[in-house]
């Protein structure tokens, strides 16, 4: 370093600037700061990769779609009508088996549902479906059972009925069988059938998918 600045002032030892033009008397080297390096933050799929064959390996990080729910089971679903129209128009067919035909078809309709949408279905979902195929041969078999009464023959059906039971000549068992064949009492039919139906073919549903409704 020199003694002396170029404007003639005598310089103290290891000056840094001149004390009286205040030029630099050597070069200042500002001192290096390191920056610590922060780890790479660690996603799911280099987790995946490096557990290997324990945690499932390149697999687990492109695993499948959590189980869907989709699209909830109602007459806004048009699957879910078309499949309840379908088995509950080929269940009537199998009138002559009752109760079981009304279970079976709850539980049927459940199945080509999971099978046709790919969705799973839980206990909910298999009783709206089984109450959409019930409601729908109940409409059918409430038409025909209406007909069937308004026509008289229900009656004679009825009367039918009576003549095998032992007690055929009771007078309170020809009124009640008179009362069933009149107005209110095809109603009781109507509401007794409503109930029956749509609560069997719930429990068909229900049961769908409890087996078959989930992996």
């Amino acid at each position: 370093m020199p003694e002396t600045c170029t404007c003639g002032a005598q310089l103290p030892p290891d000056s840094l600037f001149c004390h009286k033009c205040g030029k630099p008397q050597r070069e200042i080297v500002a001192p290096e700061v390191l920056t610590p390096a922060l780890p790479a933050p660690v996603t799911r799929a280099a987790t995946a990769f490096a557990a290997g064959p324990v945690a499932g390996g390149p697999a687990a990080a492109f695993a499948a779609a959590p189980p869907r729910f989709a699209m909830p089971v109602s007459f806004r679903n048009p699957v879910a009508v078309r499949i309840s129209l379908f088995v509950g128009v080929a269940a009537m067919f199998f009138s002559f088996l009752p109760i079981v035909n009304w279970l079976a078809a709850g539980f049927i309709a459940v199945f080509f549902y999971r099978r046709k949408t790919q969705n799973l279905l839980n206990v909910g979902a298999g009783l709206h479906l089984g109450w959409i195929t019930g409601l729908v041969m109940f409409t059918m078999w409430g038409v025909f059972f209406m007909a069937e009464g308004l026509s008289g023959k229900l009656n004679g059906i009825f009367q039918e009925q009576i003549k095998n039971l032992p007690s055929a000549n009771d007078p309170y068992l020809q009124q009640v069988a008179q009362f069933m064949a009149s107005g209110p009492g095809l109603l009781i039919m109507l509401a007794i059938g409503f109930v029956l139906i749509t609560c069997v073919s719930m429990a068909g549903g229900a049961l769908g998918a409890k087996m078959v409704g989930r992996d």
